[in-house]
């Protein structure tokens, strides 16, 4: 080799360093800043008024009555809320998973939509359903009473809605284990005429149980720190929880309000921290090593019981998402709520009104679609190279990494809007800009919020490729950058914009997060929602959270096209 070649050979090989060097720079600043300086910003604030006083901002939070009873009010509502996501979420895992049911795919597609559907729409359409003025009880000449109680308006119609939107978490995490049990264990069990009530008890359970408890975590988690359903439950009938009680917070006043918000916020992500600690935990625990797919999957066959229990799944499922929504069209359809809808009463105005003269529709409707697609972009184009150098760190320095990105999607919004008012209150050092109040302070609240969200699918396509072919294109003088968009991203372009379309889907109706940072001129589809339900003028939200649904349906749909070229579990109605 001449020494010119050697010393070119040199060069590009430091030019690739500095490349990655840079890269790998600009994307850690990017990951600080949106991902652990929020989080550390909030820790401050609540520590940094704390003394031993019993005057200080955390002492007042700890000895406030209010705290307690909202923390009081979160464990009951989560852990009801808990108990009914792990029935709907093992009996459907069980069934669709475990036996020859037919359309599996249509099944699961459904069981999904709740969790798909924003919190704010659940209620509103629950809301619909039963009491006095709901449209549909009217039509159908049933309706309760007037002056009858509203029954969704208590702790149990909270639990209610909170365990049918976190079954779907419960569901998933059971599947996953499901679609692992290999299938000798079936054959032998069969071999030796045991029943399938003991290959139930004596296997598949036994296996289970640390997927169930680990999906009952999440539920909880999740249950912990929505917001949606108990504020349009809640705060009607005055039940706080944590996060309606911090939402009710920001409205005082006084040098002290934020320090205790900070405070309350800390609790809740200490809470939800826990919840997921202790979620990993019982997975590492389990004493069973399954060793992946196997080419068939177990299959109890129903033979006579398949019909009655196809026609109990489609009644559950009429239950917890057809009637519900059906309840929100008729209520979209009429003049006034407690009219019943018939051809003298249906009407299109509502939706008239909201799309042809209410200015704010189309105003939030710009911004959440704003938003949601450049969000989606951003956390797209930072995916793929993020989720490249992740893939070239050792297995200890990865997880920790991906751990602080996941800090931000697994505390509640409510808590994350907090943390991000703290950080950019004031006006940004050196430009003298402030984001308070602007599109930007959501903007920047999403990336940090769904970076995971998007980087998973990535991750998941990468760690599949074979490093024979980024070697080779090493080999041959391909500068990073260039193997990264000539390989990898073509080879990860399905999960790449998959990643983008389930950020897409997520913030296009997202309300935790904003419904603190939002302000006149930048409300979003989740808050105008609230705003007109709160407001009385739940006609109208009807009609606005109609829209949301088919928009949900859609790009649900969307991705389903997806599906075939991903691996599985991208996609979670499909795999």
């Amino acid at each position: 080799m001449t020494p010119s070649l050697i010393k070119r050979r040199f060069m590009d090989s430091a030019s690739m360093d500095n490349q990655l060097r840079w890269l790998s720079i600009g994307l850690f600043v990017l990951i600080a800043t949106i991902s652990v300086l929020p989080s550390l910003r909030l820790l401050v604030e609540a520590l940094s008024h704390t003394t031993f006083s019993t005057s200080s901002p955390m002492a007042e939070v700890l000895r406030s009555e209010r705290t307690w009873i909202a923390l009081r009010n979160s464990f009951y509502t989560s852990g009801l809320g808990t108990l009914i996501a792990v029935i709907l979420g093992c009996g459907f895992g069980f069934v669709v998973t475990l036996t020859n049911i037919r359309g599996r795919g249509i099944w699961v597609f459904c069981f999904m939509l709740p969790m798909m559907i924003p919190p704010q729409v659940t209620a509103l359409s629950w809301l619909q359903l039963f009491g006095p003025a709901s449209p549909i009880l009217n039509t159908l000449g049933i309706e309760p009473a007037l002056g009858s109680p509203q029954p969704m308006y208590s702790a149990e119609g909270i639990a209610l809605l909170l365990g049918i939107q976190s079954a779907p978490l419960v569901f998933l995490a059971l599947r996953t284990q499901l679609i692992s049990l290999p299938q000798d264990l079936l054959e032998a069990a069969q071999l030796s005429r045991a029943s399938q009530f003991r290959i139930w008890v004596d296997i598949i359970l036994p296996l289970c149980r640390s997927a169930i408890i680990a999906g009952a975590a999440l539920a909880f988690v999740s249950s912990l720190g929505n917001f949606g359903i108990p504020a349009m439950l809640g705060i009607p009938a005055g039940y706080i929880v944590l996060p309606t009680l911090i939402y009710q917070q920001m409205a005082g006043f006084g040098n002290d309000m934020l320090s205790q918000v900070a405070g309350l916020s800390m609790i809740i992500a200490l809470l939800v921290l826990a919840g997921m600690l202790l979620q990993q935990w019982l997975q590492q625990r389990s004493r069973y090593a399954l060793l992946g797919h196997t080419a068939q999957s177990l299959s109890f066959r129903l033979k006579q019981w398949r019909l009655p229990l196809e026609i109990l799944l489609a009644l559950v499922l009429c239950f917890i998402l057809v009637a519900p929504l059906f309840a929100l069209i008729v209520s979209s359809l009429v003049p006034a709520l407690g009219m019943p809808l018939n051809a003298e009463t249906i009407t299109f105005g509502a939706f008239y009104e909201m799309i042809g003269r209410q200015g704010v529709t189309v105003r939030a409707f710009e911004n959440s679609a704003f938003l949601a697609f450049s969000s989606a972009l951003v956390l797209m184009l930072v995916s793929l190279p993020l989720g490249y150098l992740l893939m070239r760190l050792p297995m200890r320095t990865r997880a920790v990494i991906a751990s602080l990105i996941e800090v931000p999607y697994a505390i509640p919004g409510i808590v994350l809007a907090i943390a991000f008012i703290l950080l950019f209150a004031k006006p940004l050092p050196f430009i003298e800009v402030s984001l308070y109040g602007t599109l930007g302070i959501i903007f920047l609240a999403y990336l940090s919020c769904f970076l995971s969200v998007c980087l998973k699918p990535v991750l998941s396509a990468m760690s599949q490729l074979d490093p024979a072919l980024e070697e080779a294109a090493q080999l041959a003088g391909a500068r990073p950058i260039q193997r990264l968009m000539d390989i990898i991203l073509p080879l990860t372009a399905p999960a790449f914009f998959a990643g983008g379309l389930l950020v897409f889907l997520i913030s296009i109706n997202e309300l935790t997060v904003s419904a603190l940072l939002w302000s006149a001129g930048n409300e979003t589809l989740g808050v105008l929602i609230f705003n007109l339900d709160e407001s009385g003028d739940s006609v109208l939200a009807s009609a606005i959270a109609v829209l949301v649904v088919l928009l949900v349906a859609g790009l649900m749909s969307l991705l389903s096209l997806f599906a075939p070229r991903l691996p599985k579990g991208v996609i979670p109605w499909h795999g």
